[in-house]
């Protein structure tokens, strides 16, 4: 019809008879090796080796176990401290997810989050997450705001919108103690989307933060576009700023944009008092990191909600 289509492949490659002398083998090798290509970054080829079936084998394991950990409950949610950065009042927490399997002991979010992402897990995941911590905070005292990630996975839904907001009425969770973290990724895929999905919430007075700002494709049109609360800096820029006066410059302009903006700055990683007088000096308005406190369970936050 006259309209042009450009058309890429990945390919899995096996080998008669060394990588076996069976058809059905053969074929499921070579999808293996598919899976490495496509994992790869699509658009090559994989020859298939021993050891690709044993970590598709490995992955296959994981998200079985993932799916029956999220059916029986087994995933834990944790808080990690957020705080003023000048008087170091604790302002709420973020909610993390955590994963202590029975046999294989705690799996890092960097190793589960992506699966589920793939396996189409991330929405159940996602969804009880989010009500899980809208259900703690509503115990929390009224001036004390939890932060949840989305998955850019989780933007695909179509109601996600609607679903957050009635997950707020369940709880009994006001809207402006909600502060959602979505990363720059996120704003790439289907921008016009994102942004008419982040007004509703805005408009419903739920906080809308930017997660890893300057790690990603950053754009300062996104900053005017969207309705963003809060920035965070990422902490590959907060570790090394004691030492590294490149860090330093990035986190001085981000800090100075934010407040010409009327835009909240967090900086997250902070590990040291070093780190923090310098995030001080410079005027940030929150700081996140071990240095105020590590995630921790439910049952731990007695003691710092008290004391807050």
């Amino acid at each position: 019809g006259g309209q042009q289509t450009m058309i890429g492949t990945s390919i899995g490659i096996a080998l008669y008879p060394g990588d076996s002398e069976e058809g059905e083998d053969l074929v499921r090798a070579a999808d293996t090796a598919l899976y490495r290509a496509k994992e790869a970054g699509r658009g090559t080829f994989r020859f298939f080796e021993a050891q690709m079936d044993v970590r598709l084998q490995e992955r296959r394991m994981l998200e079985r176990d993932l799916r029956q950990a999220l059916a029986a409950e087994q995933l834990k949610v944790h808080y990690q401290p957020l705080a003023d950065c000048g008087g170091g009042g604790m302002v709420g927490f973020e909610a993390l997810v955590r994963w202590n399997h029975p046999e294989r002991g705690f799996i890092s979010p960097a190793q589960f989050i992506p699966l589920a992402e793939e396996c189409g897990l991330i929405m159940p995941l996602g969804a009880w997450v989010l009500r899980r911590a809208c259900a703690d905070a509503a115990t929390w005292p009224d001036d004390k705001l939890v932060a949840v990630n989305l998955s850019p996975a989780q933007f695909r839904h179509a109601d996600l919108a609607k679903e957050i907001l009635a997950v707020l009425r369940e709880t009994g969770l006001p809207p402006h103690r909600l502060e959602l973290e979505v990363t720059e990724s996120l704003l790439i895929d289907d921008p016009d989307r994102v942004l008419s999905t982040l007004m509703v919430l805005k408009e419903a007075g739920v906080r809308i933060s930017l997660d890893d700002f300057g790690t990603g494709y950053s754009s300062l049109s996104y900053l005017q576009r969207f309705p963003f609360d809060k920035i965070k800096i990422d902490r590959s820029f907060v570790s090394p700023m004691e030492k590294n006066a490149d860090s330093m410059s990035i986190i001085r302009a981000v800090i100075a944009l934010g407040k010409s903006l009327r835009i909240k700055i967090t900086a997250e990683g902070v590990e040291t008092e070093a780190q923090l007088g310098l995030l001080q000096q410079e005027q940030c308005d929150l700081v996140q990191g071990y240095l105020l406190g590590k995630p921790m369970a439910k049952a731990d936050l007695g003691k710092m909600l008290a004391a807050a």
